[in-house]
């Protein structure tokens, strides 16, 4: 590394500016330790404008693909059809990709082959759940079993795939009703927009197929309620968080906070936690 790039610290581009990617942009953009906002990737450029305006340090608006040459970190905030052309450029410049919509890497994880053959990383946020760091010690050992119970409010659901392919009517629900159950593999496919949680839950422990997925739509529910109950040979343990949806509500407000989260951790002084 260059005493310049040191000086500096790392650049860090986001491709998408959506309820997550804007949140993310505006705490760099405030200042986070060792790190720079060097570029972002948007669909529509005029649309976000007046938001790129608001940056002290506006960023340079390039093609998705172009991101890995103008960053060290791409943060990926896009829809999941979207992750391949984000992720690959990247990793396969040796640089680290943030994915956001993990239930993606599902379908593409010779992405996370490519990246060691290149010296690039993937990591997955915690986004959001809790306890991640629990799993993945639990997972050094032998995990028995994981699995994950999600409430969702009827907006946070709708045009999800597998409500849309199996004719299911939540809007007139008057009580909670159980749409899914299944593994998180299955769960990623039918909820791209909703499930990322469960994928990244299934990669810290025992892998996709034999994480347990319920998937429940609530009418009388205000936030998106996650239960995860874990055996293994070192603990048992459960989790919950509500969490508050954003301006999207198939997203949670924690999510992005979670992405800054480790982005503060890439340099810090202190960090707390696995």
């Amino acid at each position: 590394m260059t005493e310049d790039r040191a000086s500096s610290g790392l650049r860090v581009a986001i491709a998408g500016l959506g309820s997550i990617g804007t949140k993310i942009a505006a705490a760099l953009d405030q200042g986070i330790e060792g790190l720079t906002l060097s570029a972002v990737a948007v669909r529509d450029r005029a649309k976000h404008q007046t938001f790129l305006g608001t940056l002290r340090r506006p960023p340079s608006v390039l093609p998705i693909d172009q991101l890995g040459d103008a960053a060290d970190i791409v943060v990926e905030c896009a829809p999941s059809r979207h992750l391949r052309e984000i992720v690959e450029p990247a990793v396969r410049r040796g640089k680290a990709a943030v994915v956001v919509s993990v239930g993606g890497l599902l379908d593409n994880f010779d992405l996370v082959d490519l990246a060691r053959a290149n010296g690039g990383r993937i990591i997955v946020p915690t986004g959001a759940l809790i306890g991640l760091d629990a799993v993945n010690a639990a997972a050094i050992g032998t995990i028995h079993s994981v699995k994950m119970v999600t409430r969702k409010p009827i907006d946070g659901l709708k045009g999800a795939p597998f409500i849309v392919e199996n004719n299911i009517d939540i809007d007139r629900l008057s009580e909670p009703l159980k749409l899914f159950e299944g593994t998180a593999r299955e769960a990623a496919k039918g909820f791209p927009a909703n499930l990322n949680v469960a994928v990244a839950l299934s990669l810290a422990g025992v892998g996709p197929d034999r994480t347990e997925v319920q998937i429940w739509a609530d009418p009388t529910l205000t936030r998106n309620v996650h239960r995860i109950e874990v055996e293994s040979d070192s603990a048992r343990f459960s989790m919950a968080i509500e969490n508050i949806p954003s301006e999207n509500p198939k997203t949670g407000l924690i999510t992005a906070l979670s992405v800054i989260a480790l982005l503060r951790k890439q340099r810090a002084t202190l960090c707390v936690g696995t």
